[in-house]
């Protein structure tokens, strides 16, 4: 799968390790250098790259099959931080939901089978096989359990540190997080059994640089560690945001962290969300459609200047938003 990406690899390869939204009060929003002295990301004008953009269909990896039932894999292992993709197919099957991670997933249903999402947060335990049990529903009523596992490999984060004006400096005690990350979670662990996004898949909010990483260790003003659970994008003040995809606003309103911000349920346990606006237009509720602005870019919440933070959280765990992106989906 990475060997298409091209310059993107480059910066790919250094993310992965996992995140439980429900361990961890990690969360870390504002934009800085990385200490090696590089950008961190990608610039378009010392490093010019394409965008990143959705992926080819892969190929099916058969990897169990029971009772005219078939599992398939579109990928070999998963990195900490990705999120890939599972189908079953078969004769006259009415649902199929999956035990992954201490977590139910519904698969949702299309025209060639059932597709489940497998994300893998950053600090998911790696070193060992992770089962996946796979529970089909026929139409009449009969039920076929499918049982494998799957690899889960380190990613290699990178290290930041980031310093925040002494005004701001309420915003690096630990409580400050925990409770951003509380409210965050009661969220991020719904999910909605239809899928609002459609086959053209996801995009960036702003179409520009990408800068500091998703995953990133990070250390604030020397005292505080945490780590990055999304993605920034290089942005000056007032500048147009748009929703990657469709869906329907569940969260618009102030957080301590993340300034104004605005979360997106685009359905079956996928979040988009959006970090310091200096105006939102959308409300709580509303559907959208991809490409539509949602607010202007601002400086909010815990950031030293014009600021955007992108994330992504799928079935409860953060995930690599840009990877989600590249992702092929049916």
């Amino acid at each position: 799968m990475l060997s298409k990406r091209i310059p993107l690899v480059l910066w790919l390869c250094l993310i992965g390790c996992t995140f439980s939204l429900s361990l961890l009060p990690l969360l870390a929003q504002d934009e800085a250098p990385p200490t090696d002295g590089t950008d961190g990301g990608m610039d378009p004008v010392t490093t010019p790259a394409p965008l990143p953009t959705r992926m080819p269909r892969p190929a099916v990896y058969l990897i169990a099959e029971d009772g005219g039932v078939a599992l398939h894999f579109y990928f070999q292992v998963l990195r900490q931080g990705e999120t890939q993709l599972a189908r079953v197919v078969g004769d006259d099957i009415a649902s199929v939901r999956a035990r992954w991670l201490d977590r139910l997933i519904d698969f949702y249903p299309m025209d060639d089978g059932f597709y489940g999402l497998l994300a893998a947060g950053m600090e998911t335990p790696t070193g060992r096989s992770t089962a996946l049990d796979v529970f089909v529903t026929r139409a009449d009523g009969s039920r076929v359990t499918l049982n494998t596992t799957v690899e889960i490999v380190l990613g290699g984060f990178i290290r930041q540190s980031v310093t925040i004006p002494a005004d701001k400096g309420f915003l690096l005690e630990p409580e400050t997080e925990r409770n951003e990350l509380a409210r965050l979670e009661s969220v991020f662990t719904t999910s909605t059994p239809e899928r609002l996004w459609d086959e053209t898949g996801f995009q960036m909010p702003i179409l520009a640089a990408l800068t500091s990483p998703f995953g990133a260790f990070r250390s604030f003003n020397g005292t505080l560690n945490t780590r990055h659970t999304g993605w920034d994008i290089r942005t000056t003040l007032g500048n147009p945001v748009m929703a990657s995809a469709a869906g329907r606003v569940v969260y618009s309103g102030h957080q301590e962290i993340r300034g104004n911000y605005v979360v997106i349920d685009h359905g079956y346990g996928v979040y988009s969300g959006y970090a310091h606006f200096s105006t939102t237009h959308v409300t709580r509720g509303q559907l959208v459609e991809k490409g539509q602005v949602l607010g202007t870019t601002g400086s909010t919440g815990r950031t030293s200047g014009p600021h955007f933070h992108w994330e992504m959280a799928v079935n409860g765990s953060w995930v690599d938003c840009v990877q989600f992106l590249e992702l092929w989906q049916p």
